[in-house]
């Protein structure tokens, strides 16, 4: 009778992960392998291209069209559109293992490199400062990068079809802030770890956001460089660190973190060091802006957050679901995030179980619309 039970557990548990990765996602084991054969072939197929976003900096992004290839899934006739608004520090070399498997989906998808990052042009003289002279900024690149690199891609048969969005941690923000200003463009939207907010540690919220806004007068007042925020500096190598992985609030996939350390130390256009005062003090202004309008985003959003996530505030993120599912009762269902446990802010990047999870409730937000 005991070994029946165990039995039936282990057929269970065995159901259960078939369901998760009913995708067919890309797994830890066959990623190696992946990497130096079907990815990097399918990297080679991209367009790769850039446009003129605000004040004439150059915004460079990525394109993945099934009209252009041979390869035909049978599970998405459609070829639907998918954007992917990336993180802080991020750029869209980091992003190929998503892409293919999101490609191999039967999706078109795009990509962009926000400004300041990534491979997209520098805001200053030193390349390692996150800074931002105004987060609108952002919101006005991705409204062009859409408007020019893809909508045209978006149409079937003659007609044309609204995008799905797939957006996390900063890229989050932005992605809202494009949903406030733009209501009728996407079809439905995923935030992964959005950052809708900081953690202030024992400081309350308040006082902490007061206190950036006047370092930053003081900062323009009295100097023309922009300062780094308090612990901040530039980017440090940890390829040879051997705390680097078991230190580090990403992720828990050693294989998938030592991928990005090793991206970030082959192409060092990628690398980014910390924020500074202007690029916080900004970002918590378009915060603000987004909670006052927040019943403007009238496309279905979908809040996924990382259980054990540090690096935003995952009070926050209940905060935002919770108002805008009373506007809108379709988004973030039951007003809640749907909440991914134990797992690290890298919800893509994560190991098997979590990233099986949030990637399989992406999906299915997406089939929904």
């Amino acid at each position: 009778m005991i070994m029946f039970k165990y039995t039936l557990i282990i057929l269970l548990l065995v159901g259960f992960m078939t369901k998760i990765n009913a995708n067919n996602f890309t797994t830890e084991p066959q990623l190696s392998t992946r990497y130096s054969n079907e990815i990097s072939q399918f990297w080679l197929q991209g367009e790769f291209s850039s446009f003129n976003g605000v004040n004439d900096k150059r915004i460079n992004y990525a394109i993945f069209n099934h009209n252009k290839t041979d390869v035909k899934p049978a599970n998405h006739p459609n070829r639907k559109c998918l954007i992917i608004s990336s993180g802080r520090s991020e750029g869209y070399l980091k992003y190929k293992e998503l892409s293919f498997d999101l490609f191999n989906l039967g999706f078109n998808v795009f990509l962009v490199d926000h400004r300041g990052q990534g491979i997209s042009a520098r805001l200053l003289e030193n390349p390692h400062k996150g800074y931002v002279e105004d987060f609108q900024y952002y919101v006005d690149d991705f409204a062009r990068f859409i408007e020019k690199a893809v909508k045209p891609y978006c149409n079937v048969n003659g007609e044309s079809q609204k995008p799905y969005l797939l957006a996390h941690s900063m890229g989050g923000a932005i992605a809202a802030r494009y949903l406030q200003d733009y209501p009728n463009n996407i079809q439905a939207a995923v935030l992964s770890s959005p950052m809708l907010g900081f953690n202030s540690g024992p400081i309350p919220r308040v006082i902490a956001e007061s206190l950036v806004k006047v370092t930053n007068q003081i900062n323009q007042i009295v100097s023309d460089t922009p300062w780094y925020f308090l612990g901040q500096k530039d980017y440090t190598p940890k390829a040879d660190d051997p705390t680097s992985f078991t230190d580090n609030p990403l992720m828990h996939s050693e294989l998938r973190f030592q991928q990005f350390i090793q991206l970030y130390q082959t192409e060092p256009k990628l690398q980014l060091g910390g924020i500074t005062v202007k690029w916080l003090s900004e970002s918590i202004t378009a915060l603000e802006t987004l909670f006052n309008n927040i019943d403007k985003i009238t496309t279905p959003t979908l809040v996924i957050q990382a259980g054990e996530d540090t690096i935003v505030s995952n009070e926050a993120q209940h905060d935002f679901c919770q108002q805008l599912h009373q506007h809108y009762s379709y988004s973030c269902p039951e007003g809640k995030p749907l909440v991914i446990e134990g797992a690290y802010h890298e919800l893509f990047f994560e190991s098997d179980v979590h990233r099986d999870k949030a990637l399989t409730a992406a999906i299915e937000w997406f089939k929904q619309y």
